[in-house]
């Protein structure tokens, strides 16, 4: 068992974040991101990017590829492993990282503290090693997609395995305690006990063996199928006190193969009780024995659940009147909407996530998604119209008497501003001909220079004081 080599993460700069987030939001829709979108996406300085993704590639966080149509860089995990511990940081969840404890066949558990010294588990799901690729065909993760990334699916992994551990938390059963997820890395409380692989001796076989089976029938009494409920994925501590772990491949009990995923769950533990401490019963549950009392798998969207299943659970919570008659309305407006004002919001939300992420990886705490504020910015606008309504009828009375009093009190101190449009018809134009004789005779008192007999140099000096055109200069010279 190794270490997660995290030493390169504490001398890595805001830009190195910048582009390898860049290089994540590319492969949405890349398979191998260009350079050209990487800088645009990235918004460095010219030749910056270069020089970056150079020197994540020297440190093996993401790889240079080259084909004969297209060449550019790809994430991989241990650029992924990187963006996942510096977010877990910057929300202070996770402080260090400790040593390898575990390895599976689509992840790595590792330890690892917080601010407070508080030990954790942290899983990073590594889907796509060789010894498990057929996961495309045996899950559904991927839906109705044909190509995606192992990286994607990680995601979807961890992402499915927080949800359920959550919703399995919340209602009791025995997991640990989920305590934040980030891309592929879920952290969880850190069990202090050992796999049931690796107990060889039991104080009551027969006890644990019957805690074992109604654990299985209380899932399925929820909607939930374990899928891999063996060995492996059980741990016991020493008061023999059990705990689950693994939960992405669960599936719900409406599932076409559900009933022979039940059966195997409970053969696989009949088998190891036989083999492992000769203990061998004929009591053990069937499919037929469940009785469903809520839908976690409705909850969680486990997969296998269908549209009429959620119909179903909808009856347990039934809406009144008014609340359908809203839903029609709304399903109504969602269907009027246009494809071009889709593409402008998927637009809007790729750049959304990228700035989240930014400020997610600068450890800057975001707490409201963009609907969030949409909706508080509703309620002001909402409020603020409602106050104008209530108060304009008030304010335009009281603005009415304000301008009348200020007319009459104009009245009363200037009568003679009424006649001043009439006053200043009676004013003569300034510039008169006895005016620009007197003008002429100081200008020449005053600079010798107009007094030369030259008749073009006196037009011109008039024409630089600005005082008449040259036209009327000539006649004024003659």
């Amino acid at each position: 068992m190794g270490k997660l080599n995290v030493v390169i993460l504490r001398y890595l700069s805001r830009d190195d974040f910048r582009v390898l987030t860049a290089v994540e939001m590319g492969m949405k829709n890349h398979e191998i991101v260009p350079v050209s979108l990487l800088s645009s996406i990235a918004s460095l300085k010219h030749g910056g990017c270069n020089k970056i993704l150079r020197e994540l590639v020297k440190h093996k966080l993401v790889v240079y590829e080259r084909t004969k149509t297209v060449q550019g860089y790809r994430l991989n995990y241990g650029g992924y492993d990187y963006l996942a511990l510096k977010t877990l940081c910057s929300r202070e969840v996770v402080f260090s990282v400790g040593n390898q404890m575990g390895v599976g066949k689509e992840s790595d558990i590792y330890i690892v503290a917080g601010p407070n010294g508080d030990q954790y588990a942290l899983k990073l799901h590594r889907l796509g090693r060789t010894s498990f690729r057929n996961l495309k065909n045996k899950r559904d993760y991927h839906q109705h997609r044909k190509n995606m990334s192992w990286l994607y699916l990680s995601r979807l992994s961890a992402m499915k395995e927080f949800a359920y551990m959550k919703a399995l938390y919340d209602r009791g059963f025995p997991v640990p305690k989920p305590v934040d997820y980030n891309r592929h890395a879920v952290v969880m409380e850190l069990i202090n006990g050992y796999p049931l692989c690796q107990v060889h001796e039991l104080q009551d076989p027969s006890a644990l063996y019957s805690e074992f089976m109604e654990l299985i029938v209380k899932l399925a009494n929820n909607g939930l199928i374990h899928g891999d409920f063996n060995e492996f994925n059980l741990m016991l501590d020493d008061q023999d006190h059990i705990t689950m772990i693994d939960f992405p491949q669960m599936v719900s009990t409406s599932h076409p193969n559900a009933e022979w995923y039940f059966d195997r769950d409970v053969k696989c533990i009949r088998d190891f009780f036989a083999k492992r401490f000769n203990y061998e019963s004929e009591l053990f549950p069937t499919f037929k024995d469940i009785r469903r009392s809520y839908s976690l798998d409705v909850e969680v969207s486990a997969s296998g659940f269908t549209k009429d299943l959620e119909r179903d659970a909808a009856l347990l919570h039934p809406a009144g009147p008014e609340e359908d008659d809203e839903e029609e309305e709304d399903g109504e407006d969602d269907e009027e909407e246009t494809d071009d004002e889709a593409e402008r919001e998927e637009e809007s939300l790729d750049m959304e996530e990228y700035k989240h992420a930014m400020l997610e990886l600068e450890g800057l705490k975001v707490s409201e998604t963009h609907a969030d504020i949409q909706d508080q910015e509703e309620e002001k606008s909402e409020n603020t119209t409602e106050e104008t309504e209530t108060t304009s009828p008030a304010r335009g009375d009281e603005e009415t008497k304000e301008f009348e009093e200020e007319l009459r009190e104009a009245d009363d101190e200037c009568p003679e501003l009424t006649d001043l449009s009439a006053c200043n018809k009676e004013f003569k134009p300034f510039r008169d001909l006895d005016t620009l004789l007197a003008v002429r005779a100081t200008c020449c008192c005053a600079y010798p220079e107009y007094m030369m007999t030259d008749r073009f140099r006196l037009i011109r000096c008039f024409q630089l004081i600005g005082v008449v055109s040259s036209s009327r200069l000539r006649q004024l010279s003659v």
